[in-house]
């Protein structure tokens, strides 16, 4: 009898434990190796739409994924006093109703981590040092552990993916920044929003609050910046980047924000940038999701598209008999053009976080007083993203 295929999953995300699932599914071996000691916790909320709506289907969790939807009913946009100078519905914001999925970041990942604990090995609190690969598979080394060989390694570790780096080189040569950098937080609901957002903007700032339960909320900071170079694992200087950049603004609720920012531990900052690559593979080694091929943040495409493609590459692996020269080859090719379209829906989406000047902050929240300006404005946006979403064709495998 056949060896089963062993294949090394780092990443313990979304793309991650989705492409474990179809995997196990479909008789390989599967490790998923986590730089954090846990499930990592926070995150803003993600939509799920189109064609990952039908993948969920196919994984049996498209009603546990909708029961957890965050259920948003609008945002309000207000001035500097607080007082509401624009708003819309939940709909609107490129959310086709009752069909579209809006989820916070961290029950996603729990979903996916229920489907899959118990079918593949999880190892927490290490990560890969190096690769080297053989004609026969690829000796990984780690830093808590001895080296292990594997057929395979699939790179499902996010924007700054570790697999990458080690395998194709620097991140910056992949990397496009839209110039700007976003901090997503925890706190308690001081405000008592209920399930609603609201947005303070100045020329280059955005200040954010949403709460879709009484007791939890999320805190938002986004500013324009030009590359800010920090520790990415030390919490308190990227604490000290967001204070430097909004402690001059008084408005609204920021300086109660910047406070809660300073106890909060669970903390999210990172620049809003997207990765573009010519490939994805190289030899056994490939990315799925973020790592080679985030839309940004802000797109709320890039949950959807790590779904899809977690999907695709376990299907054609499988179709492959496993042979990763001719699997990896068509899951790009399946791949690439969905990627692309949602990535350009992404730069069009991404904008709207941040405005440039007061005019354009004027002139957003004088059309948010028209319905009928705006219900034209959000149904010709609502069909781009959903045309992108849906711009791919899923084999059945």
């Amino acid at each position: 009898m056949m060896q089963p295929i062993r294949v090394l999953i780092s990443g313990a995300s979304i793309a991650g434990p989705a492409l474990a699932y179809w995997l196990h599914r479909y008789g390989f071996e599967v490790t998923i190796i986590e730089r954090a000691p846990t499930l990592r916790p926070g995150g803003y909320a993600v939509d799920i739409r189109g064609a990952a709506i039908l993948v969920l289907e196919r994984m049996c969790i498209l009603d546990q994924v909708r029961a957890a939807d965050t259920h948003m009913t609008g945002v309000y946009f207000v001035n500097k006093k607080g007082k509401i100078k624009g708003q819309m519905s939940e709909a609107s914001i490129g959310n086709q109703h009752g069909m579209d999925i809006e989820i916070l970041r961290e029950d996603l990942s729990n979903i996916l981590y229920d489907l899959t604990k118990d079918k593949v090995t999880y190892i927490w609190g290490d990560s890969i040092t190096s690769i080297n690969e053989s004609e026969t598979g690829v000796e990984v080394q780690f830093i808590n552990r001895k080296p292990q060989i594997f057929d395979l390694i699939i790179g499902a570790d996010g924007i700054h993916s570790n697999v990458r780096n080690l395998t194709f080189g620097e991140e910056e040569q992949f990397k496009r920044t839209l110039g700007c950098y976003i901090s997503i937080f925890n706190l308690e609901n001081y405000l008592n929003l209920d399930h609603c957002q609201m947005f303070f903007t100045v020329p280059g700032k955005t200040v954010g609050y949403s709460a879709n339960n009484n007791t939890e909320a999320k805190g938002m900071f986004v500013f324009q910046s030009e590359s800010l170079k920090y520790d990415r694992y030390n919490l308190e200087e990227q604490k000290n980047l967001i204070n430097n950049a909004f402690k001059e603004l008084t408005g609204w609720e920021t300086p109660s924000l910047l406070n809660k920012l300073k106890e909060s531990s669970d903390f999210y900052f990172d620049e809003i940038c997207q990765i573009h690559m010519p490939t994805w593979s190289k030899g056994r080694i490939t990315l799925v999701g973020d790592a080679a091929y985030c839309p940004s943040p802000l797109s709320g495409q890039g949950s959807s598209l790590a779904l899809v493609g977690a999907y695709v590459l376990a299907g054609e692996l499988k179709a492959a008999h496993g042979d990763h020269t001719k699997s990896f080859i068509s899951y790009e090719k399946e791949m690439r053009n969905f990627v692309q379209k949602n990535q350009k829906i992404a730069l069009l989406t991404a904008g709207g976080m941040i405005e440039k000047s007061n005019l354009k902050i004027k002139l957003r929240n004088l059309m948010l007083r028209f319905p009928i300006v705006m219900s034209t404005m959000f149904k010709m946006i609502t069909k781009m993203i959903a045309k992108a979403a849906n711009e791919i064709e899923l084999k059945d495998y």
